[in-house]
Order: C-alpha cells, then sequence, then structure tokens
C-alpha cells in the first residue's frame, strides 16, 4: 500500500500490461512444454478464462482513507467477482462473470453535460486525474437480500460536480451506461429498456460517501463489476450504483431511471437501504453475506442506511415509505 506522499504517483489503465495476459502467457509456455493443449484451445483457454474472469486485471494502487472503512471482513475477492448484477452480460448472478470479457473498456471516454457551466468529454485517465485517488471499505447491499463488503477505489463524485460548475437549474444527475449488442449480449433480452439509467438528487450526489469508482481490491474493475467506471452510493440498493458508465447529464427534472421505470411498485426512484420498508416480493428486514453461505449460518441483520447514517439528514421530513 502506497503511504499519502506515493498517492501521486497513479499507475494508470493505459500505462501497463494486464496480470491476466502476463499469466495467460506463462500458462501458454507451460502448456506448450507439457503439449498438454491444442493451439486451438490454448486460445480458448486465455479468452475464456483469463479474459472473461478480470479481463483488466492491472494494478491500481491508492491509499486507503480510514474515514470510510467499514470493520466488516472484506468478502473474497473471487465471490465478488463471479456472483454479480449485469444484466448486460446475462440475468444469471454467474453469467457476467462468464461474458464480460466481451466488453472492450479501451478507448473510454465519459460525456458530462447539461445544466452545468463546463460541459466537458474526457478520457479514463483524465478523468481518473480529476481527485487523488483512494481506497475506502464499503458494505454492498442489493436488494435481492446479500451483501457484500468491498475495499473500492476511487474518489468523491462531489469533485467532478465541482469541476464541471452546475448552475441553478441542477437538481438531478443521471448516469448513462453503454448500451452496444455487440460487446453486451444481455441487451438482445427485453428484461429493461436500454441503456439502463440512473440517478441520484444533487445533494445525495454531492455526499462525500457518494463513490465514482475506478477500481477495486488493489486492480482496476473487472468487467463484470462495472469497468471501467461506475459509481458506488453505499446506503442505497446496490443497483442505484450504475456500471460501465458513458455519460453523466444535469437536469432539472428527476431522471427517468431504469428499474423505477420496469416495475415502479418495486423499485423506488430513492432505493435507500431501509429494513422496515419490503419489497413487494420479500423482507428487507435481513440480508445474506456473500461468503457465508454456511448450513447454520444466519442471516444479518439489515441496518437503515445500510448502516451510514451520516447521510439521514438528507432525508429529513421525508415520508421514506413513500419516497422508497
Amino acid at each position: 500500500m502506497f503511504n499519502q506522499h506515493e498517492s501521486s504517483h497513479i499507475i494508470l489503465p493505459s500505462e501497463i500490461t494486464p496480470r491476466e495476459i502476463v499469466e495467460a502467457r506463462r500458462q501458454f509456455i507451460k502448456q506448450i512444454a507439457v503439449g498438454a493443449a491444442s493451439s486451438a484451445g490454448l486460445l480458448e483457454m486465455v479468452n475464456r478464462s483469463a479474459f472473461a474472469q478480470n479481463p483488466n486485471a492491472k494494478k491500481l494502487v491508492a491509499p486507503t482513507n480510514s474515514n470510510y472503512v467499514v470493520m466488516d471482513n472484506k468478502t473474497a475477492y473471487k465471490d465478488a467477482t463471479t456472483y454479480n448484477n449485469y444484466y448486460e452480460f446475462g440475468t444469471d448472478k454467474s453469467e457476467p462473470a462468464q461474458s464480460a470479457g466481451s466488453l472492450k473498456t479501451h478507448p473510454w471516454t465519459v460525456s458530462i453535460e447539461g445544466e452545468i457551466k463546463k460541459p466537458m468529454k474526457l478520457d479514463l485517465d483524465s478523468l481518473m486525474k480529476i481527485a487523488p485517488l483512494e481506497e475506502r471499505i464499503y458494505r454492498l447491499r442489493c436488494v435481492e437480500g446479500w451483501s457484500m463488503v468491498i475495499p473500492w477505489i476511487g474518489f468523491s463524485l462531489s469533485n467532478l460536480i465541482k469541476k464541471v460548475e452546475p448552475n441553478g437549474n441542477a437538481k438531478y444527475i443521471e448516469f448513462t451506461t453503454l448500451a452496444d449488442k455487440s460487446q453486451m449480449p444481455g441487451l438482445n433480452s427485453g428484461v429493461l429498456d436500454w441503456p439502463y439509467v440512473e440517478g441520484l438528487r444533487m445533494d445525495e450526489a454531492m455526499h462525500p460517501l457518494a463513490l465514482l469508482t475506478f477500481g477495486m481490491y488493489g486492480e482496476v474493475l473487472p468487467n463484470q463489476n462495472g469497468a471501467p467506471v461506475r459509481m458506488v452510493v453505499p446506503w442505497k440498493y446496490g443497483f442505484k450504483s450504475a456500471k460501465s458508465i458513458v455519460k453523466i447529464r444535469f437536469t432539472s427534472t428527476q431522471p427517468n431511471t431504469a428499474w423505477n421505470k420496469a416495475a415502479p411498485s418495486e423499485y423506488g426512484f430513492y432505493s435507500n437501504v431501509n429494513p422496515t420498508v419490503d419489497h413487494p416480493r420479500w423482507s428487507q428486514a435481513t440480508e445474506r453475506r456473500i461468503g457465508e453461505d454456511g448450513f447454520f449460518t444466519k442471516k444479518r441483520k439489515t441496518f437503515m442506511f445500510n448502516g451510514y447514517s451520516e447521510v439521514a439528514s438528507l432525508y429529513t421530513g421525508m415520508d421514506l415509505k413513500k419516497y422508497f
């Protein structure tokens, strides 16, 4: 782990050979030596094993911000990268890790537009230089009732917001994710109206917990976890944290978000973690922590705002059963 003085020397995605490619090369040499596979078999091994599991396994080192570290045990890397919700690559939890190798994350640009004084279009390296990167260990609670604890790498979204200077009409931020059928087989399904869109109220987006995220576990984001840039909003259910973002738009009106549009009675715009408001088809009072799957393991109690009580003031006076 770098110390604070080393944090300015961040290794950017364009500067290093992916670890998985290096390991695949080593495996290739080993297989040739023992004569255990044909060239076609090796190609399949590289494409389906190395790339699909973590196609962008490059180091991304940042100092840990101790102000944003939960004391729970971290979820194992293997669990966090093979049990995913990313419907653009399939609705089964295992499908994103198996098929997200088709996602091309370089080159990548993010357009920032709307009710701002300084619209801009940034490539990934430029976006990552907006503010110093730091590691934060956050809980992530999904609406289906499971949770993880992940060391994320990024910076508070507020740094980007301040740079583009929203005008007086900016009340919300809308995030639009990539929708490319040539890369994302799940787009052929009608489960959602693509592209995937999510949004936050401006004060939510300005809260320091809202993390514009580029990495996890000391590496850049794996494709199946939302590479190359995503949001992590830890006090909200996981679907609020948009993945593979290509556009950030500042608006005067509430964004029409993907799940809220698909099933408004089940997925509210706010979607704060709230154990007192059940999903129509299941309770939200408890959760299953991924990696704690023993037969006798009890479910954990779910905490209001996922335990991030510092955001409670954002919703003073609101009926959180009505604005769920």
